[in-house]
């Protein structure tokens, strides 16, 4: 009879988290740790996530370090990886290594990039594990929270909603001094200047400037609270990286600069440009496959920069797009396939615009609709394929370990010109006879 009872509440348990996922974040939020554990040890990782997912991310840390570490990796690899991350940074350092270490290849490869940002930016110099909090939350409760140890904190208070969208802030001394049962919204107030994770330093610096704050929150592109950096953490960052200029001033810096010499400028830019010749050979010989279907019909050669025009641009746009993604976090390798779909739909629509334009074009310079066929076909499909190119690219080379910046271009470029030229003189080559 106790072990059907048990059963019962289990499931109800189960239930619960699983229907009210945001109910459950904000009633765990208010109860003791071992409460929770004891709630929470017959609930499945599945039903865990969703709750987890919507729990501050300090408290989420917390709890998830006095469960079992099998809950914890498959609570982890259930999360989105952003939240993931959040979640990572509130952790002692070598307790984070030791979960990542625990997980799935892919996830954890994920969350290593997510959490990587290059040097002397706000995303690196952040601290991560400075806490947010509620709108609802008291004075008492947030003072005893602050009071328990481990816990940090800025000299503001940030404030997030049930999505974790920062919302305002509030200061030390206001709560310090607020009635007990004052909530945190009634003390809360704007917040006058935020950060980018990719801003450079010098822009940090000047917002420090100009805003006057003594902190500074850094926020992802929709808005949700990453971190934040204090006026006393940027100024040693600043004379740190002053002394490590004057010691690396006169040409020894590893990457070129506007005014480095002409032997140090080749010998960065050679090796793309070989690269890139080579890239230029391969479409130069698809060329070369069609070269009696343009010695047949001369028009060909005239359009044939058009349609490779096009779709390069068109992959150029798409490139862009997604590079800044990546970037800004604003996706991730494991949305390859959303990303890339969204693209082609683009690529194909955007081609059917340009194809009837460009058809119309051609029929009033040659009056032969054969050619408007040929070249408005091939002008969608080429455009399908940058793309496709476009999207695909970059999040290949990020998940192979490579920096997408240094050569995506150079692929993109030799994708689209031998799509673009292949389409249009293949098409034009199963037509000749109209043309």
């Amino acid at each position: 009879m106790e072990a059907n009872r048990d059963r019962v509440v289990d499931a109800l348990n189960s239930h619960f988290f699983i229907k009210y996922p945001l109910e459950t974040a904000r009633e765990i939020e208010t109860m003791d740790d071992a409460t929770v554990i004891t709630a929470s040890s017959s609930i499945p990782a599945k039903a865990l996530a969703p709750v987890w997912q919507r729990l501050l991310p300090n408290r989420a840390a917390t709890l998830l370090e006095r469960m079992p570490a099998t809950v914890v990796k498959q609570v982890l690899e259930e999360l989105s990886p952003q939240h993931a991350v959040r979640i990572l940074g509130h952790m002692d350092a070598a307790a984070a290594a030791a979960y990542l270490d625990q997980l799935e290849p892919v996830v954890r490869n994920e969350l290593n990039v997510l959490m990587s940002y290059p040097a002397n930016t706000a995303g690196r110099l952040m601290d991560v594990s400075i806490p947010s909090y509620r709108r609802t939350m008291t004075a008492a409760a947030t003072l005893e929270q602050l009071r328990g140890g481990r816990m940090k904190t800025a000299r503001s208070l940030f404030l997030v909603d049930d999505n974790f969208v920062l919302k305002g802030k509030v200061a030390l001394q206001s709560l310090a001094l607020a009635a007990p049962d004052t909530t945190l919204g009634e003390l809360e107030e704007p917040i006058n200047a935020v950060l980018r994770p990719i801003d450079l330093l010098e822009e940090i610096t000047r917002t420090f400037e100009t805003s006057k704050a003594l902190d500074i929150p850094v926020i992802d592109i929709d808005g949700k609270f990453l971190g934040a950096l204090t006026h006393d953490s940027i100024a040693k960052t600043v004379h740190q990286q002053s002394s490590l200029d004057m010691q690396t001033m006169v040409g020894a810096s590893r990457d070129e600069r506007a005014l480095s010499s002409p032997f140090f400028t080749v010998k960065k830019r050679m090796p793309w440009l070989q690269i890139n010749l080579l890239t230029a050979f391969m479409a130069a010989a698809v060329v070369s496959v069609f070269e009696n279907t343009i010695a047949q019909v001369t028009a060909l050669a005239v359009l044939l920069p058009v349609v490779a025009g096009q779709s390069g641009n068109a992959g150029a746009q798409a490139l862009a797009v997604t590079m800044r993604g990546l970037a800004l976090r604003e996706i991730t390798i494991k949305q390859w396939f959303r990303v890339m779909r969204k693209e082609v739909m683009a690529g194909f629509l955007n081609g059917l615009a340009i194809a009837t334009t460009c058809g119309i074009g051609v029929y009033v310079w040659s009056g032969s609709m054969a050619l408007v066929g040929v070249i408005a076909v091939s002008m969608v499909m080429a455009m399908v394929a940058a793309g496709f190119a476009g999207a695909l690219i970059p999040i290949a080379l990020t998940r192979l370990g490579q920096d997408p910046a240094t050569s995506s271009s150079i692929l993109l470029t030799t994708v689209t010109d031998i799509a673009g030229f292949f389409s249009f003189l293949g098409i034009a080559t199963i037509f000749m006879r109209f043309l």
